[in-house]
């Protein structure tokens, strides 16, 4: 294990979080009995790694807390404000060091980015979200009851989204890294939770989208002005849900009850492949409830070869599981003392990052080796990169529509100009529908 120096004033009256409590929002998914078991990680990590954020407790007060992940020795640098946090209150680290925070007061939604000024914390306000607006689209509603989270850092750490939940739709606001400060990109009819990047550019988000009293991951395209298309429908009937992406291999992480109805079980499937969801009994540990929380990147065209680290939680408490595809086998150890439970990171050459915070060790990461590759596992095919058609031309932006299920347009990847206010980044493939895999070729082992 590695343990860090912190600055004095986060040393004195720090309590274990395990121990002193921890903030309501944060971020993290699982599969558990209701089937959208919401799994806060105290501890949110850019997708680089190279820094993390928190709401750590000094005493009675909450307060935002940076770490450095990519030194010699992690280090942790506190941003107090003038006036101690809600425990409710939402951080996020940006690739440049400074911290995004989401507070919430007189029915306003405001953001700010922290960074650190010699002895205090320096304040740049990005503006704010009314939850109580009317507006038609908006997704709020009336009466005030619309919810609002971060979503998961984006994969180029200059922007930051938030989903803004309403009875009847949900909105996605780009809440920092825009020209003018929050500003509506999308809008998604039903209620959305989740939220899984597919790409290294940031353009596609996945959501799980409830309608008909049925959850269905569907894509948002960010290059095309919010267009909505279907990700996961493995079962008419099936709540299918997206856990967890690695862009590199296109691993995907799923927790659907299709195998099972009424009971949500752990599979895996890969991004822009026709191969079938497969439901492996290794991801079932009885009166358990296994969450996946990082994955290995690195792994190009190798899906079945990247390591999986999930969060066990079970009637002795919570330790951490490590697993491959093409293993067939879950390994399980206890995990450090003072944990960020569900917070970690894979590096590209295999090792597990844990981070921890103790009383004598306010800032640590316990290093964990990923585990020892197995043969491939008969039938698991290692899945060509997805095809990418020709660059549109200048009226790409009223291009055709989502391609439908099955189509053979949707298996071939679309590549589109960004739309007017995206940055120019190198444009992601549409992603394939998960609805080649009937349930009489559900794979459970």
């Amino acid at each position: 294990m590695t343990a860090c120096a912190i600055e004095p004033t986060t040393e004195d009256g720090e309590r274990d979080p395990e121990e002193g409590g921890r903030p309501a929002e944060e971020g993290g998914r699982g599969t558990g009995e209701d089937g959208d078991r919401t799994v806060p990680a105290p501890l949110v990590i850019t997708a680089n790694g190279a820094y993390a954020a928190r709401l750590a407790l000094r005493g009675d007060c909450w307060f935002p807390e940076r770490w450095t992940l990519d030194g010699p020795e992690p280090y942790a640098v506190p941003l107090p404000g003038n006036q101690p946090e809600e425990p409710g209150t939402q951080v996020q680290p940006m690739a440049d060091g400074q911290v995004l925070i989401h507070r919430r007061a007189a029915g306003r939604h405001t953001f700010t980015l922290l960074y650190p000024t010699g002895p205090g914390t320096g304040e740049h306000p990005l503006g704010a979200i009314d939850h109580r607006t009317t507006e038609t689209g908006a997704g709020a509603d009336p009466g005030g009851d619309a919810e609002l989270r971060l979503l998961p850092p984006a994969p180029c750490g200059t922007r930051a989204y938030a989903l803004l939940v309403g009875r009847r739709s949900s909105a996605l606001w780009r809440v920092a890294g825009g020209a003018f400060g929050p500003e509506r990109v999308a809008e998604v009819p039903g209620r959305c939770s989740g939220g899984v990047w597919l790409d290294r550019a940031g353009r596609m988000l996945a959501l799980d989208r409830e309608t008909g009293g049925r959850t269905k991951a569907v894509v948002v395209d960010l290059g095309r002005g919010g267009e909505v298309s279907p990700l996961l429908q493995i079962a008419d009937g099936s709540d299918d849900r997206l856990l967890l992406a690695d862009p590199d291999s296109g691993l995907l992480l799923i927790g659907s009850d299709a195998p099972s109805p009424g009971e949500p079980r752990l599979g895996w499937g890969v991004l822009g492949s026709t191969l079938p969801v497969r439901f492996p009994e290794s991801l079932r540990l009885p009166g358990c409830t296994l969450t996946p929380f990082a994955v290995q990147p690195g792994q190009v065209l190798l899906p079945e070869s990247c390591a999986v680290a999930l969060r066990v939680d079970g009637p002795l408490g919570t330790w951490v599981g490590t697993w491959r595809p093409a293993d067939r086998r879950l390994r399980q150890c206890a995990a450090p003392e003072g944990w960020l439970t569900g917070s970690g990171l894979w590096t590209a050459d295999g090792e597990l990052r844990l981070p921890y915070a103790t009383p004598a060790a306010p800032c640590g990461v316990a290093r964990v080796p990923a585990p020892e590759q197995g043969p491939a596992p008969c039938g698991v095919a290692r899945v060509p990169a997805p095809e990418r058609g020709p660059e549109p031309g200048p009226g790409a932006g009223s291009g055709p529509g989502p391609a439908s299920p099955g189509s053979a347009d949707s298996r071939s990847a679309h590549r589109t100009r960004a739309a007017s206010g995206t940055p120019a980044e190198p444009s992601a493939p549409r992603p394939v529908p998960l609805q080649q895999a009937p349930l009489a070729r559900l794979v459970t082992n």
